[in-house]
């Protein structure tokens, strides 16, 4: 098996140390770290992939993202692209606080349609689905017109 050396400069070696042993990562990254670590003691790779229990183009990613662009590169995720949010947090909020007050005249409690309906009266909401304000809805425990 060929064996993917690597060599860390002395302030790579103490960044990749604290984000093993101390702090909130995510665990990929701490095995990130950890294969990086690894791979600088001239550990073989079959003993990093069996003790860590990743796969070889694991290691040999690791290695080439630090290679490629340091730790930061090899250890975190790179923000992916994709659609950005149509609804900042203020707008959820104001769909939320629509939701926690007295529904409508007549009514128990609001529906989805009702809440649909008021949240377009909204500056900036004017076209908001259903569909999106019962996700706004499903990402906090409140209940519509719940009491």
């Amino acid at each position: 098996m060929r064996q993917t050396e690597l060599n860390l400069s002395e302030e790579d070696r103490s960044a990749i140390e604290a984000i093993r042993s101390k702090g909130v990562h995510q665990a990929r990254e701490v095995n990130r770290a950890h294969v990086l670590s690894c791979l600088d003691r001239h550990i073989p790779e079959s003993q990093i992939m069996a003790v860590l229990g990743i796969g070889r183009t694991a290691v040999w990613r690791a290695r080439a993202a630090y290679l490629q662009g340091g730790v930061a590169l090899a250890v975190f995720d790179v923000q992916r692209s994709g659609r950005p949010h149509q609804y900042d947090t203020n707008a959820e909020a104001r769909v939320i606080a629509l939701a926690c007050s007295a529904p409508p005249k007549g009514r128990q409690r609001w529906t989805m349609v009702e809440l649909e309906r008021a949240a377009r009266q909204e500056p900036g909401l004017e076209s908001v689905s259903r569909e999106t304000v019962r996700r706004m809805l499903k990402k906090t425990t409140s209940s519509p017109g719940a009491g």
